[in-house]
């Protein structure tokens, strides 16, 4: 059985490191060809948020995978196989709806804010800010994900689907692309775009706590945490008053009391 599980995890994984790879570099492209806001000079910056990444990268088969493996191998129940159509779309939106939860819990637990805040230190955004979590996060966010995941029987296929629409809706929304107003505005109805995002990463603690949303927008109208700052091309991003910190700064920050 946990062969089984680890040679379909391994073949869904690689679909899904495709696909967000693909996504990454077409809108890392996309973002320099039509910029939203004046880049800096960021090569010290890609260089953190690289590090960052390639730290969760090699530890996630180590750290993350084992409890995706428990979450798949401990449902509580089996669910009948006519609901699997009716189902993906159910298991979507209770996932997005969960990642909310997620989120803003990061922001208001002194614990997890401590993991998160690394995220949020990051002043400016593009598709590498996508990537830019402290493995410490990562855990726990995975951690928490089970919780759902076992509780409504929620297949591998299932879960790995909304990975991979989590991760490219986070490279979009972190994006320095510049959309045209009215079909950005269009769109924002549905899912997050990289405006109301923007906001969330304002150097402004009132800004910082709302628009927690991942994929879809309606969460933050339905529990009232959507900011109304309008985005503007040279807004403050990062945490308000705090810099952003060297590699192994970001690193070591959860657990330095003075952070």
């Amino acid at each position: 059985m946990l062969g089984q599980f680890d040679n379909l995890a391994f073949s869904v994984g690689s679909v899904k490191t495709i696909i967000a790879g693909t996504c990454f570099a077409l809108l890392f492209t996309a973002e320099r060809i039509a910029a939203s806001a004046q880049r800096p000079d960021d090569r010290a910056r890609l260089f953190r948020n690289g590090g960052l990444w390639l730290i969760v990268v090699i530890a996630s088969p180590l750290v993350v995978a084992p409890m995706t493996a428990f979450g798949a191998n401990h449902l509580l129940w089996t669910r009948p196989e006519s609901f699997s159509a009716l189902g993906l779309f159910f298991d979507l939106i209770v996932l997005d709806l969960w990642t909310y939860g997620v989120h803003r819990a990061h922001h208001r637990i002194p614990l997890f804010w401590r993991f998160h805040k690394v995220h949020h230190y990051d002043e400016f955004l593009d598709t590498s800010s996508a990537f830019r979590f402290h493995l410490g996060e990562v855990a726990i966010s995975a951690a928490l994900r089970l919780i759902p995941i076992v509780l409504l029987a929620v297949p591998l296929m299932h879960v790995i689907l909304f990975e991979t629409l989590l991760v490219c809706a986070a490279i979009f929304h972190h994006s320095n692309l510049r959309l045209p107003p009215r079909f950005e505005a269009f769109i924002s109805v549905v899912i997050v775009t990289p405006s109301i995002h923007w906001v969330h990463h304002h150097a402004v603690t009132a800004d910082t706590n709302s628009n927690y949303a991942a994929i879809f927008s309606l969460w933050d109208r339905l529990f009232r945490s959507r900011s109304v700052t309008i985005r503007q091309p040279d807004m403050k991003i990062g945490v308000e008053h705090i810099e952003d910190k060297p590699l192994m700064r970001l690193i070591l920050s959860p657990l330095m009391r003075s952070e």
